[in-house]
């Protein structure tokens, strides 16, 4: 039997017929296992995949559409035999078929062969020529399903230029001009399609149309990015008006893995991988700085620029996914903006300082890094301001949010912010800034109790998102909703705390698998812990926990919840600084709670100084996806405390 997902989802026996797998969901359930590539996909995942707003009884579900898809796939195992193809491993379920006999991996390896040099342009023709549509083209556009469709679209788009240029370097090159021709149409930022097809033109003796293509090119790349054309564009029009016996030899050299594509169209592409989530994020922050890297060794200070720049992708949370590789960019930044000098120009100038800014996020940055972030955001807001660049402007505007962490309290100036944001996306079109803008304001709203307003502003993102391709919306839509249910717990009638759990532990399921590491380190435990907290209740102590970076505010507490009073007053302690982040607020209160329930009366007035001025907002609620209960209620706890006698 083979399963072939480029396209629709469906599975054929070795005789050639169809295997009926029944509706829907379940293709739908097959089609998670394939993307799996052969590891076990938890059940509490596939549920949150499947649904949105899971049924009551969503497990069973799930078991019925794999004992149906089972008696599909392995239609004469015996009764009461284990299955060999859909086998049930650990806490969830497996795909076991050979890469050969599904159409995506053997996509995948033909690819990867080719790129080695160890596979042919016929074997690559071979399996583009699998592609009967979209990847996974009738599966709902759940997030994971998004995710898998950019990835292998992209892969597609490198195997069909890695083919074409096997087949330039093997002599051939007038039959693929039509192809490549339509190839750059529908992918005109892709600078080797450009390449290649002037290379076809060139050796279909068509030098005149091949000039024509590069500098049809050229006058795109400028009139719409406002760049230059890359080296290879540069070097092989140079060849072509110099009639260099380059020509007639093999294409250029393709540049590796990371910059095959040149530096700035890496990071367009990269662009447009980071909002699918998932594994594509986790790619696309690496060929960034892989296209980042390449450009400085150019030696060219303004392309540098251009490419440390362009990856304007709008940035949420103030806590880094990889702290190393954004240290990394904004080295790389403060490093060009001091070779452009203060007389470099205003444009380039601006997006490597909002690159500062919003690369610097505030958890983990020492004193004179979190000033001179600070100083960077305001900066590139003015420079923006200045320039009139609406796009630039919001990028801008987003480094400006990231540092607006410098205290507790300042919920109302990130929602005005947030809600330039959106003014500036809603009237100049640009869809991601304006699922940002509602974002932020989302987490304003949350922050200051208002769920009315944060209810609409959740509305308003997932509805935007559609539009913006922004998958990971829904992820954050979902925490919100559970901190939200969290708060009415506690309201007359309201839903349970169990209910709540049950809601963070679905949204945390989504999260695992959304790319986004610096987001969902300890997130679930803070969450649990907070919802326990609004009913009186001790800290959660399930072992299995993982607290993250939040485990040193956290101790005490957890070590109150274990009689361990003297343990928990050497922690309290050792509790450093809350970091100016979504979460100060939370640490804060989660210090000033232990030091009451210790009776530490210097370190309970050391809390309340920080948290005065925070006394309307709601602890935790700052990122919109927990809550601890009103910030006023710990201060006034901790003012207590501290003039005790």
């Amino acid at each position: 039997m083979r399963i072939d997902v480029l396209g629709a989802v469906r599975a054929v026996r070795a005789d050639g017929t169809p295997v009926e797998l029944g509706g829907p969901r379940h293709r739908e359930v097959l089609a998670r296992l394939v993307a799996a590539d052969g590891r076990m996909v938890t059940a509490g995942t596939l549920v949150a995949d499947l649904w949105a707003e899971p049924p009551v009884r969503a497990v069973g579900a799930l078991r019925t559409f794999v004992a149906a898809l089972r008696r599909a796939v392995e239609p004469e195992r015996p009764p009461r035999t284990p299955p060999r193809l859909l086998v049930t491993e650990g806490p969830g379920y497996a795909l076991r078929l050979p890469r050969a006999d599904v159409d995506v991996h053997r996509f995948e390896d033909a690819l990867v062969r080719a790129r080695r040099g160890a596979g042919g342009a016929a074997e690559l023709g071979e399996a583009l020529a699998a592609w009967r549509g979209p990847g996974y083209a009738d599966v709902p556009d759940s997030p994971w399903a998004q995710r898998e469709r950019a990835r292998l679209e992209e892969l597609r788009l490198e195997a069909v230029e890695l083919r074409a240029r096997l087949l330039l370097d093997r002599g051939e090159g007038p039959e693929l001009v039509a192809g490549l021709g339509a190839h750059v149409a529908a992918h005109p930022w892709r600078e080797p399609g450009w390449e290649l097809l002037a290379r076809a033109l060139h050796r279909a003796g068509r030098q005149a149309e091949a000039l024509a293509t590069l500098r049809r090119a050229r006058t795109m790349l400028a009139d719409q990015l406002g760049l230059d054309p890359g080296a290879g564009l540069r070097r092989l029009e140079t060849e072509m008006l110099n009639q260099s016996p380059a020509l007639d030899g093999t294409a250029a050299a393709w540049t590796g893995p990371g910059v095959r594509l040149g530096p700035r169209t890496t990071v367009d592409l990269a662009r447009t991988l980071a909002v699918a989530g998932g594994d594509a994020l986790v790619h696309s922050r690496r060929d960034r700085l892989a296209a980042v890297r390449a450009a400085e060794r150019t030696g060219d200070v303004a392309l540098t620029a251009r490419v440390i720049g362009a990856y304007d992708v709008p940035a949420l949370w103030s806590r880094a996914d990889d702290p190393e590789q954004s240290g990394e960019v904004v080295a790389a930044a403060e490093r060009t903006l001091t070779a452009l000098g203060p007389g470099g120009p205003a444009d380039l100038r601006a997006r490597l300082l909002a690159t500062v800014a919003v690369e610097s996020r505030s958890a983990g940055l020492s004193a004179a890094e979190a000033d001179r972030a600070l100083r960077a955001a305001r900066e590139a807001e003015a420079l923006a301001r200045d320039l009139g660049d609406p796009a630039l402007l919001a990028f801008a505007l987003n480094g400006v949010f990231l540092q607006s962490f410098r205290r507790p309290g300042l919920a109302a100036a990130r929602d005005a912010t947030g809600a330039e944001i959106l003014e500036v996306a809603g009237r100049h079109g640009l869809p991601r800034f304006a699922v940002l803008g509602r974002l932020v304001r989302l987490q304003s709203a949350s922050a200051l109790g208002d769920l009315d307003a944060a209810d609409g502003h959740a509305r308003a993102a997932e509805q935007l998102a559609v539009t913006a391709e922004a998958s990971l919306v829904p992820v954050i839509t979902a925490w919100y909703r559970a901190r939200a249910t969290a708060a009415r717990t506690a309201e007359p009638g309201g839903p349970t705390p169990a209910t709540a759990a049950a809601r963070y532990r679905a949204a945390e399921e989504a999260l695992a698998t959304a790319g986004m590491p610096g987001l969902h380190r300890g997130l679930f435990p803070m969450a649990l812990l907070g919802l326990r907290l609004l009913h009186g209740r001790p800290a959660p102590t399930d072992p299995r926990l993982g607290w993250g970076p939040y485990r040193p505010w956290a101790q005490p507490l957890l070590l109150l919840a274990h009689d361990r009073a003297d343990e928990a007053r050497a922690a309290l302690a050792a509790v450093p600084q809350p970091p100016p982040d979504h979460l100060q607020e939370a640490l804060w209160c989660l210090t000033a709670h232990a030091a009451v329930r210790l009776g530490e009366r210097d370190t309970a007035a050391r809390a309340a100084a920080a948290l005065r001025g925070a006394e309307a907002e709601h602890a935790g609620a700052a990122s919109g996806l927990l809550t601890l209960g009103p910030v006023a209620r710990y201060l006034a706890e901790a003012e207590a405390c501290a003039t005790r006698r």
